[in-house]
């Protein structure tokens, strides 16, 4: 019984299953996903040759748009890592309030994304990945298996007081064939919603 109540939370609008454990596949990869080209990609596709960076991210988070220049260099340096670089909008419930596909293209120039930004309609990705946060990273390796889950660094909140940049250092270990240190930190930013 309380097995079932459990999981009727789970299916209940707005909840999230717990976050997809470190040694895990990519879930749900070959679902096709809408980017900001116009065009349809699926995680597998959007896999480099050394792994996928999942980033779940938005148009409006302050956090977001604090970590904007950080988001940036560490996906150009995910690429040039032959790392894919997908990032996900799940804010199914702000697509009117600054994260409708026509508002995500617009941020998508103005950034200069270099990378995916792709709608996950009805935030089917973010529940599989258990994400609740933006942004919030997921790396998988090579072999499509997550080897790091959390933050961009030590300090969502000021670049300034950055100590530790977790996902670059995670790409290093990873790319270099090495066990990734530390392997989960706590992802700081707006409610996926």
């Amino acid at each position: 019984m309380k097995s079932l109540i459990i999981a009727a939370l789970l299916l209940l609008p707005g909840t999230r299953p717990s976050s997809l454990p470190l040694g895990s596949s990519i879930p749900k990869g070959d679902i096709r996903l809408k980017d900001v080209s116009g065009k349809e990609i699926s995680l597998q596709q959007a896999k480099g040759a050394n792994g996928l960076l999942v980033m779940f991210s938005c148009n409006t988070c302050p956090y977001v748009i604090r970590n904007q220049g950080r988001t940036k260099e560490v996906c150009a340096y995910a690429g040039q890592h032959q790392i894919g670089v997908i990032l996900l909008n799940s804010n199914e419930s702000s697509r009117d309030g600054g994260n409708s596909f026509a508002e995500m293209q617009s941020y998508a120039k103005g950034q200069n994304y270099q990378w995916y930004y792709a709608l996950d309609d009805n935030a089917i990705l973010a529940g599989a990945f258990g994400a609740s946060r933006t942004p919030e990273c997921f790396l998988f390796d090579k072999n499509g298996i997550l080897v790091y889950h959390g933050a961009i660094d030590d300090s969502p909140g000021d670049p300034s007081s950055v100590k530790r940049q977790h996902l670059r250092s995670a790409i290093d270990e990873m790319v270099a064939g090495q066990p990734v240190t530390v392997k989960e930190t706590r992802s700081v930013g707006c409610s996926i919603h």
